[in-house]
């Protein structure tokens, strides 16, 4: 596998993801081609390992699939001989809730299927962005089990009740063009330009001050009760900072120095009249 020359996961083995950490940003591929890079036991154990460098060194994550997939779902024939206590230890749940929770943003670039766990490791992302081929959904019940690890809850919050009620509770699963118009996914990209998307979705997000974009998505997330008082107190941290004083006072001195440039209208030629009303 290919890493990154600095950064600590540089120094880390993965079996089941491609890492490619940089200065700002890390990049996750999720890499099981043979079976369309269902996540299984050894994948959730390497994205903890990602997720706590993270913690510690906050950076944007992005996390796609390779060869065409982002996620078939969890590994089936792991799930198969999973029994109640498997359950209540949220295998998947507990690292899609550690996603969502990274201090920066999270971009997730679709395409192929993207499907049952691995729609739920969607919709954990802050960003969801994909391709035409792009076919996501939740099959859980068809299964005989349900979508646990965050469909039925995040879902409706992504879609709405109608269209969540669907996909969870009817199979369905939509098709690119669906999902962008009911802002499941925000932007569709032949899959050539899929990763530079999410890189220039990156770029955005590295303009920002991380203070400030780490603080909004926590107040962001807070529950409803925690307003406003929650809004009050991060602004409060934030007055403080010096990103504060100096991005302002950068934007006042650029403000000034427009005002302070010659008009360039002043400079276009105007047509003249003489004392006879003729053009001169």
């Amino acid at each position: 596998m290919q890493h990154s020359a600095n950064g600590y996961l540089s120094t880390l083995e993965f079996s089941t993801l491609l890492v490619e950490e940089r200065g700002d940003r890390v990049v996750v591929l999720l890499n099981r081609p043979d079976v369309r890079n269902a996540i299984d036991q050894q994948m959730v154990d390497e994205l903890h390992a990602v997720c706590a460098e993270l913690e510690k060194n906050p950076k944007v994550l992005i996390i796609a699939g390779t060869e065409g997939v982002f996620a078939s779902g969890a590994d089936i024939a792991q799930l198969r001989e999973r029994r109640r206590d498997d359950a209540l230890q949220g295998i998947n749940s507990t690292i899609f809730v550690r996603i969502a929770k990274l201090p920066m943003p999270v971009v997730a670039a679709l395409d192929g299927y993207c499907l049952g766990g691995g729609a739920e490791l969607a919709y954990a992302a802050d960003f969801r962005i994909g391709t035409p081929a792009i076919r996501i959904g939740n099959p859980e019940t068809g299964l005989g089990i349900l979508a646990a690890a965050g469909a039925c809850w995040r879902l409706k919050e992504l879609v709405g009740e109608p269209v969540a009620k669907e996909i969870l509770l009817a199979g369905r699963v939509l098709k690119a063009e669906e999902a962008l118009a009911v802002n499941l996914v925000t932007e569709l990209h032949e899959p050539a330009q899929l990763m530079d998307a999410a890189h220039r979705l990156a770029d955005r997000i590295a303009r920002q001050d991380p203070l400030a974009v780490r603080i909004t998505k926590s107040v962001f997330h807070a529950p409803a009760e925690a307003h406003p008082l929650i809004d009050q107190l991060a602004q409060g941290i934030l007055f403080e900072s010096q990103a504060k004083f100096d991005r302002m006072q950068a934007f006042l001195d650029k403000k000034n120095s427009a005002r302070k440039s010659p008009d360039k209208k002043s400079d276009k030629k105007t047509d003249t009249k003489n004392t006879d009303g003729t053009n001169s």
